[in-house]
């Protein structure tokens, strides 16, 4: 074991534990009871230096979950059900003070709104690609029902965004995402859709979006205005606070989510031999259907499908005969609504 390794390290942090203290305290399970000497032992294994082990056996002991013996000093874990627990139930009063502490803080905020002496801020100008970035990471973090979005050029989605989508949906909040037809002709844009669909996103289609846009509930949007890989300095945005403005582009997102056609892409499910068979022949279809709806051409389709143009050629036929369709659109739209996503909300 190392700090570095894992997908666990430092993940005690809400209970009070450093990385440090969690390491140590993870050799004491594993090794206990054990003098100071063989900790140290172990703790050069994993990058632990012998002068940090005094201070961090004082604190895990400080903390309850670590025993000294008397004599010679033997140092034992305490079993984490219980020693874990109480820090835990700490922290969770803590953050729940800090959560009426800072609703306070709100109220008196909107409070001196309501007087005039500190006017609405409607709009935020934000410069420069750090800030962008932290700011949508921000309001993207607190956003509690729903997410909405135009995915359009420039593409811009700071690292990590993916995983900041995926741990919004885990959490419950709906995700709705209208992709520009240009997204969905870029490598890999097939198989991001398909994973985020997968996860719970609402995914649609629109030839052209008027703006890159995200909505946060009915209280943030963030229109990305300029970037430039080559000069970050130069990257601009609006953050929007509660307005008639606000109100406004949220109208936007919803009259354009009606006009957009579904993408009905999900991974394809595991099975037996005959089902995944039937189930990827199932799996090839959605995603010719979903790059039908989004209008691209027979080469851009042979791409994202990994085929040759004759055999992207020869599906699109294939799958217009069997629905009936005089043209590449006509069957994008016919399958789509032929069978419709399930319901939303």
């Amino acid at each position: 074991m190392t700090r570095s390794d894992g997908n666990h390290a430092g993940s005690l942090g809400a209970a009070g534990l450093t990385p440090d203290e969690e390491a140590v305290y993870e050799l004491l399970i594993d090794g206990s009871p054990a003098t100071a000497a063989r900790i140290a032992s172990l703790g050069a294994a994993i990058g632990l230096r012998a002068d940090q082990l005094p201070a961090l056996l004082a604190s895990l002991e400080a903390k309850g979950l670590v025993t000294r013996s008397d004599g010679p000093a033997r140092y034992a874990a305490v079993a984490p059900e219980a020693a874990l627990d109480v820090l835990l139930v700490t922290a969770e009063r803590q953050l729940l003070r800090a959560r009426e502490r800072a609703g306070e803080l709100d109220q008196a905020f909107q409070r001196r709104r309501a007087t005039g002496e500190t006017p609405p801020a409607v709009v935020e100008v934000v410069t420069g690609q750090r800030a962008v970035q932290q700011r949508h990471a921000q309001i993207q973090r607190a956003a509690w029902h729903q997410m909405r979005c135009f995915s359009k050029p420039p593409y811009f989605d700071p690292p990590g965004s993916v995983t900041a989508q995926r741990e919004l949906l885990d959490r419950g909040v709906t995700s709705r995402m209208i992709y520009e037809r240009e997204f969905v002709d870029r490598i890999g844009a097939l198989r991001l859709i398909e994973t985020m669909v997968g996860a719970g996103q609402q995914a649609r289609v629109l030839p052209s979006l008027p703006m890159k846009l995200y909505l946060m509930d009915d209280r943030f949007a963030l229109l990305l205005l300029r970037h430039h890989p080559d000069d970050p300095d130069a990257d601009a945005a609006l953050v929007v606070h509660p307005s008639g403005l606000l109100e406004a582009l949220s109208r936007l997102f919803e009259g354009l989510w009606q006009r957009a056609l579904p993408l009905r892409l999900r991974p394809p499910a595991p099975g037996s031999a005959p089902q995944a068979r039937a189930r990827a022949s199932a799996h090839d279809d959605e995603r010719l259907i979903a790059l039908l709806v989004a209008g691209l051409t027979d080469e851009a389709i042979a791409r994202q499908l990994g085929v040759g143009y004759r055999t992207a050629e020869r599906r699109i036929a294939d799958l217009m005969s069997r629905l009936g369709a005089h043209t590449r659109f006509q069957a994008g739209v016919q399958a789509a609504f032929r069978h419709p996503p399930p319901p939303e909300g």
